[in-house]
């Protein structure tokens, strides 16, 4: 048994003699002659509640106590998703919840999940950012690339074969997050090009961990933005995007980490050669940020 636990099992341990020398005390006859009682803790009882105590204290340790009651209900909702659990190199080791995925505590003990970040170009070939809601539980009013989110632990989004199952999970963000009709951004329409690993706080309690999966994709799609998902958005040219990173730089807007590293690294690459692609696919390399 782990040390960590060792003091809580002594106390229950601790509970139970001092019970059964109660039982002893009451049931001990005028002569103080010792009678042992008639119903004593059995061997079975003691360790269904040594076991019950371990559980407990397992779940605190995975469950850490955090308020969410001044947190937006809808975003609030969203974080009984099940994410896809993977280890550094994007094999699949389970299933956890958004909110023990996205909760720092959990971060620092190595949690790591799978994500995708989608970058959708027009016909102009300007980029479609978007400004994340207030209501965001993460980086909350930042600029953003197109749609960023993660795959699901379901059947569907669980397919590995050429990204497909983060690809679906992708046209089922934009439709929520952007409104975007299913038909206008199919997966067979997005070209995944490589993936990031990076790590990201958000503030004292929820961040980010992920192995993020870059989508492209060129198209004029309808728009419908909810609300609770995003605050605002925006078409950019190249220009527009990196004097829009340079006032980030100056803290007079605020874009979210894992934005700011494409862009710096490979984004203006990708962008310049929206039309030949395949030269930059890499799905065998996990870039470390």
């Amino acid at each position: 048994m782990c040390s960590a636990m060792a003091p809580a099992v002594w106390a229950v341990l601790r509970g139970l003699t001092r019970q059964g020398v109660a039982v002893l005390k009451t049931n001990a006859p005028a002569s103080s002659r010792v009678v042992l009682p008639k119903q004593r803790p059995s061997v079975t009882s003691c360790y269904r509640l040594i076991s019950s105590e371990v559980r407990r204290l397992q779940a605190a340790a995975r469950m850490p106590e955090i308020t969410t009651d001044h947190l937006d209900e809808k975003q609030v909702q969203l974080l009984s998703e099940m994410c896809i659990l993977i280890d550094e190199n994007d094999r699949r080791i389970g299933a956890d919840t958004k909110k023990n995925c996205h909760l720092n505590s959990n971060i620092d003990k190595g949690l790591l999940h799978r994500a995708f970040s989608v970058f959708i170009f027009n016909g102009e070939e300007k980029l479609l950012l978007q400004q994340r809601s207030d209501a965001k539980i993460t980086f909350p009013g930042c600029f953003t690339n197109t749609c960023c989110s993660h795959p699901l632990h379901t059947d569907s989004e669980l397919e590995e074969k050429d990204a497909l199952g983060v690809r679906k999970a992708a046209q089922r963000r934009l439709q929520a997050e952007l409104g975007i009709p299913l038909e206008q951004v199919p997966p067979e329409d997005m070209t995944y090009l490589t993936r990031i690993h990076y790590k990201a706080q958000s503030d004292g309690v929820w961040g980010e961990h992920e192995i993020d999966y870059i989508l492209f994709m060129q198209k004029d799609v309808e728009l419908n933005p909810d609300p609770n998902e995003i605050k605002s958005h925006c078409y950019v040219s190249k220009e527009e995007l990196k004097a829009m990173l340079e006032k980030a730089k100056r803290k007079e807007l605020e874009v979210t980490p894992w934005f700011a590293l494409i862009a710096d690294t490979f984004l203006f690459n990708w962008w310049d050669n929206l039309h030949n692609l395949k030269q930059f696919m890499d799905h065998s390399s996990i870039h470390r940020m």
